[in-house]
Order: structure tokens, then sequence, then C-alpha cells
């Protein structure tokens, strides 16, 4: 056997600590009568939107957002058949991005202290610089554990050297006409899940790539 083409997938996984936290919360309220519902939720959420302010001012915060108040109205039915007077409903979605999360643990504590305010969200981020530089290098590492697979290959069947012929991320190979196709991950995902715990969770970047080299 002079020479072959051995097709290989590499996979390299990093956990990172996370640099951010994204807060999601809303401000919700109902009640029989719409302005006063309205009320309740502008007056709760005014107060957030100052504490913000003055968090982003001494750096504790990135950036946040709030969007307008939602309101509608629904008339509910009774269990024996009759629709009841209606019920307003109003809402404020508010999202803050934390980079310091001793500040957030607090301000959650001091927030969402009411029953008008719910946290519906905290998410782990890295930071956009960060996330390149670990995907850069996560990726490398992949393809290096591309090509020790291949060379091992080359190994046990005999062969002395590999060359490389074709290299993409998962899934963007195509297969040869005698291979069977095969599903495949996209190359760096993010492996951290959203939770509520205000522990911060690592974030795992992970890439995987695929190549073929020929053996000789």
């Amino acid at each position: 056997m002079s020479e072959v083409i051995v097709t290989v997938r590499g996979e390299k996984e990093r956990s990172v600590a996370p640099e951010r936290a994204v807060l999601q919360l809303a401000v919700r309220a109902d009640g029989p009568e719409r302005g006063r519902v309205v009320e309740r939720v502008t007056g709760r959420a005014e107060p957030l939107r100052d504490d913000l302010i003055a968090h982003q001012r001494s750096g504790e915060v990135i950036e946040w957002s709030s969007n307008r108040v939602s309101v509608w109205s629904e008339r509910p039915w009774n269990s024996e058949g009759r629709q009841l007077p209606p019920v307003h409903h109003a809402s404020i979605e508010i999202s803050a991005t934390f980079g310091d999360f001793a500040a957030l643990s607090w301000w959650v504590g001091e927030s969402a202290d009411t029953e008008e305010v719910q946290i519906t969200d905290v998410r782990w981020e890295l930071s956009p610089e960060t996330r390149a530089e670990v995907e850069r290098h996560v990726a490398a590492e992949a393809v290096h554990v591309a090509v020790e697979r291949a060379r091992a290959y080359a190994e046990a069947l005999g062969l002395e050297s590999v060359s490389p012929l074709e290299m993409a991320d998962a899934g963007l190979l195509l297969p040869k006409a005698d291979q069977p196709p095969r599903m495949l991950r996209a190359m760096a995902v993010d492996a951290s899940a959203p939770t509520l715990a205000l522990q911060p969770a690592d974030i795992v970047v992970a890439a995987a790539v695929e190549a073929r080299f020929l053996a000789r």
C-alpha cells in the first residue's frame, strides 16, 4: 500500500469562567382597573431603572435596556360558564448585563423582593473579545487533534507521512461519493445552559473539525 486517503475528525473544548451575567426580569401586575395596573407597573419599574443607571455609572453594569409597558385585557370564565368582568394586565421587561457578580447578587436580592418583580433568566457569558480569542485557540487545538489522529492511522498502516487535502468545520466537509453522509455538530458551541442560579457556571467552548489527508 503506497498511499491512502485518511478522513478524520478533531474535537477540543475548554472551560472558561464567565465574565458577564445577562439578567432578564419582568415587572408585572394585574387587576380590575386598567389605569391602576399601569400605575403599579410603571411605579415599580422606575426605581429599578434608576438603580441600573447608578450601577452603570459605577461600572458594575455594562449595559441595560427596558421596553415600554405592554397592556392587555381578558374576560375570564368561571366554573359555571359565566364570563367574569375584565382583568387587565401590564408588563415591563428589563434586561441588564452585569460585569460585577457581587453587585448582581445584591441587586437581585434588593430588587426582586416584591410581588410585581420576577427574575426570568440569568445567562452567563464571555465578552466578545474573550470569546473570539478562546474560539480561535480551541479551533487550532481541534486541528492539531485531527493531524495527530491522521498520523496515528498512517503509522498503523505502515505509512510515514500525511499531507492535508481538505479541512472544514464539522458538517461542512462534503463526503466522497462512496462514503455515507453523517449528521455532525457545528463548530464552536456554547454548552452553558440558562440558569437562575447566581453562582457563575463555567462556559464550555467547543470546536470540531473534519479533515482529509493523503497518507504515504
